[in-house]
């Protein structure tokens, strides 16, 4: 057999282990571990598909009242994105990898995303999964990307929406399931539309300020 291209693993137990989500509290629940780092992250996910990563580095900033998630997730998800689109291995430089959070503060995290993904985890199967093959995966690595942007930036209510399609893509590519793909893709269309009347109102105002200012 030859080697499986990236994304070709499944979130359920079995050949590829145990279930994503058992994977992630497994990792939260480390006592030996005061912080959990990024590269923490990467090694305990290191046999998983990017799909699986850029699940786990989006999802945190889809969730409401957790400032500061971006800045430490935003540029592994950009990397990762990047990686999807171009057909490459998951890979994070070291000062990238370094970045951490307190234990305590990571159990928390990973208590509110999981009843969420162990739900997606029982709807998830392989169906209409031309939408997650090669070429079409690289087209989704490509919107994750512009999406992963867009959550980097420091846009008011700009994170969740673009957070949320990614969180969605990354699935269905983990599970070949082209009908979250397809919804994933709406949920982003919808981001572009939230996110570019944000960014306008936004220059409307300055500009509204700067002739007020200057008159």
């Amino acid at each position: 057999m030859g080697a499986r291209e990236p994304g070709e693993e499944t979130l359920k137990s079995g050949a590829s282990g145990p279930p994503l989500s058992d994977v992630l509290e497994q990792l939260a629940e480390d006592g030996a571990r005061e912080r959990i780092s990024v590269g923490d992250l990467l090694n305990a996910l290191s046999d998983r598909a990017l799909g699986a990563l850029l699940f786990v580095f989006a999802c945190p900033n889809a969730l409401p009242a957790l400032p500061g998630t971006s800045v430490i997730l935003g540029a592994p998800l950009v990397l990762l994105a990047a990686q999807l689109a171009f057909k490459r291995k998951p890979w994070l430089p070291g000062f990238i990898a370094r970045r951490s959070m307190a234990r305590p503060d990571f159990q928390g995290l990973i208590a509110r995303i999981c009843p969420w993904l162990r739900r997606a985890e029982k709807m998830l199967r392989p169906r209409a999964s031309a939408w997650a093959l090669p070429p079409m995966e690289y087209v989704v690595g490509l919107v994750c990307l512009l999406l992963a942007i867009v959550v980097l930036l420091p846009i008011p209510l700009g994170n969740m929406l673009p957070a949320l399609a990614i969180s969605m893509l990354a699935l269905g590519v983990l599970e070949r399931d082209g009908y979250w793909i397809v919804a994933g893709l709406i949920v982003a269309a919808g981001s572009a539309v939230l996110v570019s009347g944000v960014v306008f109102a936004a220059v409307k105002a300055l500009l509204y300020v700067v002739v007020n200012f200057i008159a």
